[in-house]
C-alpha cells in the first residue's frame, strides 16, 4: 500500500536512472535510497516524495547522494530554447541566463546562439 503511494516518486527514480537504488517496506515504512546524477534531480525527487506525502511525510525515509555536485545540472539544448528559458526553467529567474552563460563560456561566445543538442552546465548557485 505504500508502494502505491509513491510509485510516481519510484517511476521517477526509473525515469531518471537513479543508481544504486534500493526499496524496502519496514512497519509501514517506505525506505529509499540511491545516486541521482545532480542535485536538480534529487530535488526533483523530493519534490516528487513531497507532492505524495506532505511536506514532512513520516511514512517514508529517503537517503538520495548526488553524483556530481559540481554542477546544478547537465541541459542538452532543446529547439526553440534560449538561455533565458532554460534558466527560468532551472532557477525560476530567466536574468539568471548569465550565470549559465559564464558558465558555459568555453563553447558559447554569444549568449543569444545557443543550439540544439549542445550540452550546457548548469551551475551551481
Amino acid at each position: 500500500m505504500i508502494k502505491a503511494k509513491y510509485k510516481n516518486v519510484l517511476d521517477l527514480g526509473q525515469e531518471l536512472g537513479i543508481q544504486n537504488g534500493d526499496v524496502s517496506e519496514e512497519n509501514g515504512v517506505l525506505k529509499v535510497s540511491g545516486a541521482a546524477k545532480t542535485q536538480y534531480e534529487k530535488n526533483l525527487l523530493w519534490d516528487s516524495i513531497k507532492a505524495s506525502g506532505g511536506e514532512n511525510p513520516s511514512d517514508i525515509i529517503a537517503d538520495i547522494k548526488v553524483i556530481d555536485d559540481t554542477v546544478y545540472h547537465r541541459h542538452t539544448v532543446k529547439s526553440g530554447e534560449t538561455l533565458g528559458k532554460i534558466a527560468k526553467h532551472y532557477y525560476g529567474d530567466a536574468m539568471k541566463y548569465k550565470d549559465i552563460f559564464t558558465a558555459n563560456s568555453d563553447i558559447l561566445k554569444n549568449p543569444d546562439l545557443i543550439y540544439p543538442d549542445q550540452e550546457l552546465i548548469i551551475p551551481n548557485l
